[in-house]
């Protein structure tokens, strides 16, 4: 299966509280770090959500 690298790269300061529960439960716990994930629908459902907050580039 194909993997996700998710880099947060904008501040959560100013938006609601979902999107930074959003921000927290993909593992980011720094800006301009990237974590990894499989690419399945509950992930990009979250990335959907916070698509302003983050870039994504397929992993190897």
């Amino acid at each position: 299966m194909a993997k996700l690298a998710v880099t947060w790269v904008k501040s959560t300061i100013g938006y609601k509280a979902d999107q930074k529960a959003t921000i927290e439960s993909l593992g980011f716990k720094r800006m301009h770090q990237t974590v990894v994930h499989e690419d399945n629908q509950a992930i990009r459902g979250m990335i959907q959500k916070v698509r302003h907050l983050v870039e994504v580039a397929e992993a190897e």
